[in-house]
């Protein structure tokens, strides 16, 4: 979310200044790759990026090719960094990454590469998802062009660019499946997704990416700890609300990053809140009474984590007392219930307790369980719940240029 917010801002300020612009976008990838489908960069004339489509290796080769995208043509090209072979140690990149990456590369002198970036503002500024298809490959007489693409909104709001009726429809088809299943996800982390289509006058591949709106987190008492997790979770680009009832601590000299800082006792946040279940909460009010108040309001919403600070034993304590007033929570709200916060990473001061939570909350966002790597089996991206159909399509030249370390197509 930070990267697109980076872009979005980035991508104004070139318009303003009237300076030539292109856009880098991973849409397809196998094997070991940093990033996934879906990432971009912004690449300024003036040698200036914004974002990232590997850890840095193939940047400085994606700069260089979109030079004359820039300033001679506006004809999109998708670049092929194949780095299986073991020669790629030899005469390549030398990356040694054993993955292959296809990146498209655009013109953002070009309206349709424009239009994307203009509808992921209206998703981040409106708070609501949307599905962008991309077409990247087009096989035999399919009249689609590289780079044509279909957007389409909750409300069933679709601007279609792709030329080929055949397949904008079945490309429209799978976004509205892919978009509701982001909608029914409760906002869980949502992959892009492959397509592969073959049609009646050729065939095409497809990224089929969901735009979900920024991370909405509820950050429940303003003092000192609470500082860290704001910062922290303003670098992962979440939209952060600070709630506490004391005047001298909800300020903006304490909390500069923070996009709304309510004050407000816990028994009135329905007239300043409207809880839904993207939304995160962190209770660190460090006042006893406080907490019992807002898990008696939490627990039965529809938030997906509510995290406490503080030991197991206060917050038995705690749901006893709520139980001997009548509210005995269920075990879905309980399981919504983090006690103590934090992955355990040995954090005692405030800013490693930060980066605990808010790593923690990425997990659950992320549907990981916040161990090691090294523990995981398996690709570290979960390759598993990628949805890429395989419809052997034509394995022509485009396979037998995939076998160097940078084809065009």
């Amino acid at each position: 979310m930070r990267e697109f917010q980076d872009i979005i801002k980035a991508f104004k300020q070139i318009v303003d200044d009237g300076r030539c612009s292109a856009l880098a976008t991973v849409v397809k990838t196998k094997g070991s790759v940093y990033r996934r489908p879906g990432a971009r960069m912004l690449l300024v004339e003036d040698g200036q990026t914004i974002g990232s489509i590997s850890g840095g290796c193939l940047e400085g080769d994606v700069f260089e090719r979109s030079q004359p995208l820039m300033f001679y043509s506006d004809q999109p090209v998708v670049v092929q960094y194949d780095t299986t072979s073991s020669e790629d140690l030899v005469w390549g990149l030398g990356l040694g990454c054993n993955g292959v990456v296809d990146v498209l590369i655009e013109s953002l002198n070009d309206a349709s590469a424009r239009s994307q970036i203009e509808f992921i503002a209206e998703c981040l500024h409106q708070s609501e998802p949307g599905a962008i298809a991309t077409v990247f490959r087009v096989e035999g007489e399919t009249r689609a062009n590289i780079a044509s693409r279909l957007l389409l909104k909750p409300d069933g709001t679709v601007v279609d660019g792709i030329e080929d009726r055949q397949l904008a429809h079945r490309v429209l088809e799978d976004a509205h499946r892919v978009l509701g299943e982001a909608q029914f996800s409760d906002g869980n982390a949502t992959r892009s997704q492959v397509q592969s289509y073959r049609l009646s006058n050729g065939a095409a591949e497809v990224l089929i990416e969901v735009i979900q709106p920024l991370v909405p987190l509820l950050v429940f008492g303003a003092g000192h700890d609470a500082i860290p997790v704001v910062e922290f979770a303003k670098q992962l680009g979440w939209h952060v609300t600070v709630i506490d009832s004391r005047p001298g601590y909800t300020t903006r000299d304490r909390f500069g990053l923070a996009d709304e800082i309510i004050r407000s006792e816990p028994e009135n946040l329905q007239a300043h809140l409207t809880l839904n279940p993207r939304m995160v909460a962190v209770v660190m009010t460090h006042n006893y009474l406080r907490d019992r108040s807002l898990l008696r309001s939490l627990l039965p919403s529809p938030l997906r984590y509510v995290g406490i600070l503080g030991p197991k034993s206060r917050t038995q304590r705690l749901l006893q007392e709520l139980q001997a007033d009548g509210f005995i929570p269920t075990a879905a709200q309980l399981h919504r219930l983090y006690s103590p916060i934090g992955l355990d990473i040995g954090a005692d001061a405030p800013e490693a307790i930060a980066l605990a939570i808010v790593a923690e909350i990425q997990a659950v966002i992320a549907n990981r369980s916040g161990g090691a790597l090294r523990e995981r089996i398996g690709s570290i991206h979960s390759e598993e719940l990628i949805n890429c159909r395989a419809l052997n399509l034509h394995q022509g030249s485009s396979q037998d240029a995939g076998k160097h370390q940078v084809s065009l197509f």
